[in-house]
């Protein structure tokens, strides 16, 4: 699960990103509405924590561009300004949740389970391909009844995987996926994580096929696509 977070407050965005990486989420952080607005024409996301006063494009601009897009991304707004119309507003635009500041972060990471809990556009937060399955709230991934234990990467890998099943995904996408914003992950980085994930699926009926310069694909071994 991946999550954006837009707050130009540096000692803000820092709390609320190392809380929510610590609860297991991959998060990205970005610093003033231009660089929101990139991010979230560019990138995946499965959630946006917005600050509406932010520099260079507010809040609000940047979520009226984002609805303009048709994109149905989950958006928690942040914000000092705690008038009645400014709420309306928010709302009006296309925003999910409101949270005036100052705020508890146990609330915060309450109100992200609740928009995350549903999954991407409203679907299932458990994602299922043959005896595979992940759950992108809880982060765990089971095959055939049993956990896996993978790492932070291979969590995230595993999920980009399997939000596409039977699908090819490229180093590019998967490169600009799996870092975070403002990091840099090699595609040789992506070739280890890729054969680490294997080995640990290839005994389930699933298995990560290689699509010789294309990229790769998450399917059964029986030849079968998911449902």
């Amino acid at each position: 699960m991946r999550i954006l977070i837009a707050e130009d407050d540096a000692v803000l965005a820092d709390g609320l990103t190392r809380s929510l990486r610590q609860a297991g989420y991959s998060v990205d952080c970005v610093m003033d509405g231009a660089a929101a607005d990139a991010a979230l024409t560019t990138g995946e996301f499965d959630l946006l924590i917005l600050d509406v006063g932010l520099p260079k494009l507010s809040g609000f601009e940047v979520l009226k561009r984002l609805r303009a897009r048709n994109a149905g991304l989950p958006v928690l707004i942040l914000t000092a300004l705690d008038g009645v119309d400014d709420r309306v507003r928010g709302l009006d635009l296309g925003a999910d949740d409101y949270l005036a500041k100052p705020f508890a972060l146990q609330e915060l990471e309450a109100r992200v389970r609740a928009l995350t809990r549903r999954g991407p556009a409203g679907g299932s937060a458990v994602l299922r391909h043959g005896e595979l399955s992940f759950d992108q709230v809880g982060k765990v991934a089971e095959l055939r009844g049993q956990a896996l234990e993978l790492s932070a990467r291979e969590l995230t890998l595993l999920e980009i995987f399997m939000q596409r099943p039977g699908r090819m995904v490229n180093k590019e996408q998967i490169v600009d996926l799996l870092c975070q914003w403002g990091e840099e992950v090699s595609t040789n980085a992506v070739e280890v994580y890729i054969h680490r994930l294997r080995r640990k699926l290839e005994s389930g009926g699933v298995k990560i096929t290689t699509i010789r310069g294309l990229g790769y694909c998450l399917e059964r071994t029986n030849g079968r696509q998911a449902t």
